[in-house]
């Protein structure tokens, strides 16, 4: 059982977590996010797709690793660089679910929704709990106006991750804006 100064530390550690975590959301896009990113001690220390946070990454190398490429391509896609994001996400030699998801949101948002499904389906093949690919999913569906397809990949999340998850809510807000005839956000 933690003693109260154990609790303390705890405490001030997830305070610490929640102020860099609101600070990255202050500086990204008006919509929110499923998760929060990959982290580089190096490169944090620079706002996200700035002069030096691009020179701190440096360009897509195949000497670079696949957490590494996952790093520079998430924070590409999460400026809207999409084609620079896939070009770091596409060069990961064993891309897991978290680098097919983001080249599956970089390619949806670049206006290619069928590509993009087949990237979530490969995400959703190697891990069919990662709820963020689910939530992308069904935005993807609500772009071909296939509503009752997004509903069934936010039951998904809901019997896998639960109704108070982030992924849950956002694309529940999606479906809604959708079903209310109102432009996607994000």
């Amino acid at each position: 059982m933690p003693n109260d100064h154990t609790a303390s530390r705890a405490t001030a550690r997830l305070a610490a977590c929640a102020a860099i975590a609101s600070g990255l959301l202050a500086a990204a896009p008006v919509f929110a996010f499923k998760d929060v990113g990959p982290a580089s001690a190096a490169c944090d220390t620079h706002a996200k797709g700035s002069a030096g946070w691009s020179a701190c990454v440096g360009a897509a190398s195949a000497r670079s690793s696949d957490a590494e490429l996952f790093y520079a391509g998430y924070w590409l896609a999460r400026a809207g660089r999409y084609e620079e994001a896939l070009g770091y996400l596409r060069q990961a030699r064993t891309p897991d679910e978290k680098v097919l998801t983001y080249i599956g949101f970089a390619t949806r948002k670049l206006g290619r929704t069928d590509e993009a499904l087949e990237y979530y389906n490969r995400a959703l093949g190697l891990n069919p709990d990662y709820s963020v690919a689910r939530a992308y999913m069904g935005e993807g569906f609500l772009a071909r106006g296939e509503a009752g397809k997004a509903r069934d990949q936010l039951a998904e999340i809901a019997r896998r991750s639960g109704t108070a998850s982030a992924e849950y809510a956002e694309l529940a807000g999606h479906i809604a804006r959708f079903e209310q005839g109102l432009p996607p956000q994000g």
